[in-house]
């Protein structure tokens, strides 16, 4: 495990939850739909030695997975923090056992792990990616790129982006928007670095559809049937040359090791919200080094809180894909934290403060707050 040594116990006073309405640039839209306003829940654990924040990564309704913004609230305050202050003192790896008799809620589980880990390495004066231990001080951006009204739209969207200098280009895929867009992009663009993500929209009937993609050249077809459906995930693979990647179904290290035993995938997006953790994903991205699966890191168009911690887990050695850790500005007008991420040269930096290694901004977190609540001792 790149992990060194573990980080320091912290006494913990409370919790303060807020849930943010951050408007979105542009309008957002995959097989699930359309997003305009991000909805998140932002987690500051108050502790002893100074204050530590992370993210949850919900949306508003129950699409992209069971979790949603009002359920997340309800778990974390009516069960999940109070378990966590309870126990009073205690270090960021123990957690997840903490919270392990609470079925489910990956989401709220990272958020609440991540803003203990950000107290703990504060308090230490060490920064997330060393205390990962990461191979890089950058990591190599891809942005993800909604549906549009057509294909030429979609196109002209992408010619933006690659000037602007991401390495990768993602683009959402569902039924009757898939080949002609995928085509579109290669023709417009040649030999970009392409992959194409499906969020569940197909079922195996599908794989004629779907094995047509594979004369564009992808590095990948992402999560293109239902997030159970390992099986049917490893017929599919069978059928296509295009390497398949699965990310809705990767709950855990459990669910990883499964997927690879049964062939489902050849690659894997790993999610710290996903997988109820970041010490999780360390994990997973261990299990998958050591199997030689590629892996990259998603995104769930996080806050400035949570890109942070994606440029740390992104730079661990097994990530051999470029990721969704993009510009805070592929998403936001303005951030939550005093430093957004920034694109130079198609990559995006690892923060090297304490701690996560961003600041909060209290004047646009008050602006975007639209619900708040305290939980202490």
């Amino acid at each position: 495990m790149p992990i060194a040594s573990a980080a320091a116990s912290v006494a913990l006073e409370g919790f303060e939850l807020r849930v943010l309405h951050l408007p979105l640039v542009t309008p957002f839209t995959t097989s699930f739909g359309t997003e305009t306003v991000r909805e998140a829940i932002v987690v500051r654990a108050l502790t002893s030695g100074g204050d530590g924040w992370g993210e949850i990564v919900t949306s508003a309704a129950p699409l992209y997975s069971s979790e949603y913004t009002q359920s997340a609230w309800d778990v974390a305050l009516r069960w999940l923090a109070p378990a966590l202050l309870d126990r009073g003192t205690l270090a960021p790896e123990e957690v997840a056992g903490v919270l392990r008799p609470f079925v489910g809620h990956r989401m709220v589980k990272a958020g609440l792990e991540l803003a203990v880990l950000d107290a703990a390495l504060r308090s230490e004066g060490r920064a997330l990616g060393e205390y990962f231990g990461v191979a890089r001080d950058r990591v190599p951006s891809g942005v993800s790129v909604g549906i549009q009204r057509d294909p030429a739209a979609l196109v002209d969207v992408v010619r933006g982006y690659l000037d602007e200098g991401y390495a990768r280009i993602k683009i959402k895929i569902k039924p009757g928007r898939d080949v002609g867009d995928t085509a579109a992009v290669r023709d417009a663009f040649g030999g970009i670095m392409l992959q194409v993500d499906a969020n569940s929209a197909y079922t195996l009937a599908d794989a004629d559809t779907l094995a047509e993609l594979d004369r564009f050249d992808l590095l990948l077809i992402e999560q293109p049937l239902q997030e159970d459906d390992l099986v049917d995930h490893a017929a599919l693979a069978r059928r296509l040359t295009t390497p398949v990647c699965l990310d809705e179904s990767i709950v855990s290290a459990k669910a990883a090791a499964d997927a690879l035993a049964l062939g489902a995938a050849s690659v894997i997006n790993i999610k710290a919200g996903r997988v109820g953790g970041y010490l999780e994903a360390v994990a997973i991205h261990d299990l998958c080094r050591d199997a030689s699966i590629p892996v990259w890191c998603g995104g769930m168009l996080e806050t400035g809180i949570g890109r942070a911690a994606n440029a740390a887990l992104a730079a661990l050695p097994g990530f051999t894909l470029p990721g969704d850790v993009s510009a805070s500005s592929r998403f936001y007008a303005r951030d939550i934290v005093t430093e957004p991420a920034v694109l130079e040269d198609g990559h995006v930096r690892v923060p090297t403060g304490h701690g996560l290694g961003v600041e909060i901004d209290p004047v646009a977190l008050e602006d975007f707050t639209v619900a708040r609540e305290t939980l202490t001792r």
